[in-house]
């Protein structure tokens, strides 16, 4: 009898603590409606990101997040009335958490593309970014066409790696094997590119910079246009969050009028790199 009691006590616990934990857990958000009331009640949105991303948003050693978006994104939300929760997440997979509920927002040096518009809704953009392509001077690689023959890196999912292969006839096809070898994260590539695994990277040339300023290793590398359009960051939400989209770009204008993005951005780049949209002087 005692052993039996024993046993339903702990099942108790155990049933108290899943409990316990179900309440902590945010509830996904319903794709096919406007949750901004969801958000105002439980006080909080969710925003995915890939926390390999200097400086725009990344994970330190001591496991805080830090970076120009990550500020960015926490201004705005003081805006909106509510907190942030920051998810990492596997960023060839951010426009499926993004319409399974699991994120409400992607916020992490996110470019606009026609492409993405597709499944995604787009705040004004914020800042201005190129594609680069990235290599060691001692590989004599200066120009797209120095790039025939040679092993080419980007990151899976990335903008980049969307422009590669919609607009083969300026790198795909004259790389070797036209193709680019695939990586989850730019830290990952720029590793092999730093050990002459590959002969140069595609990668947005805001990560490149900061990335080799940090390591002071910039004078050792080529950096130079890929050929692509120049993009533009914005923050993706679904196209059914209309009242959060308005918010966002309402907190973005306010922001600026009241020079705490200038702030943040001269942090992060020493410079002012907010977009004309940003500073209301287009719509």
């Amino acid at each position: 009898m005692k052993k039996r009691k024993g046993i339903l006590g702990l099942l108790a616990l155990v049933g108290m603590a899943v409990m316990s934990l179900a309440g902590c857990t945010q509830l996904a958000s319903n794709p096919k409606v406007d949750n901004w009331d969801k958000y105002q009640e439980q006080g909080t949105i969710t925003i995915g990101f890939d926390n390999t991303f200097v400086p725009m948003g990344f994970e330190e050693k001591n496991g805080q997040y830090v970076g120009f978006d990550i500020d960015l994104a926490q201004a705005v939300s003081e805006k909106l009335g509510f907190k942030v929760q920051f998810q990492p997440i596997d960023w060839d997979m951010k426009e499926t958490e993004l319409q399974n509920g699991t994120i409400d927002a992607i916020w992490n040096g996110y470019s606009a593309t026609d492409e993405r518009r597709e499944k995604v809704a787009f705040s004004i953009p914020y800042m201005e970014n190129q594609q680069v392509l990235v290599s060691k001077k001692s590989q004599n690689i200066q120009s797209v066409s120095d790039m025939a023959g040679k092993v080419l890196g980007a990151q899976a999912g990335s903008s980049g790696y969307l422009d590669f292969e919609a607009q083969p006839e300026l790198l795909k096809n004259i790389v070797k094997d036209q193709k680019a070898n695939q990586y989850q994260s730019f830290n990952e590539a720029l590793i092999d590119l730093q050990n002459d695994r590959i002969d140069a990277l595609l990668i947005d040339r805001v990560y490149a910079n900061y990335y080799l300023k940090t390591e002071g290793i910039l004078d050792q590398y080529e950096i130079f246009p890929a050929g692509f359009e120049s993009e533009s960051f914005a923050v993706g939400v679904r196209p059914a969050d209309k009242t959060l989209l308005a918010n966002l770009n309402k907190a973005f204008v306010e922001l600026y009028q009241e020079g705490k993005f200038q702030e943040i951005s001269q942090k992060w780049f020493g410079e002012d790199v907010a977009t004309s949209q940003i500073k209301g002087k287009e719509n």
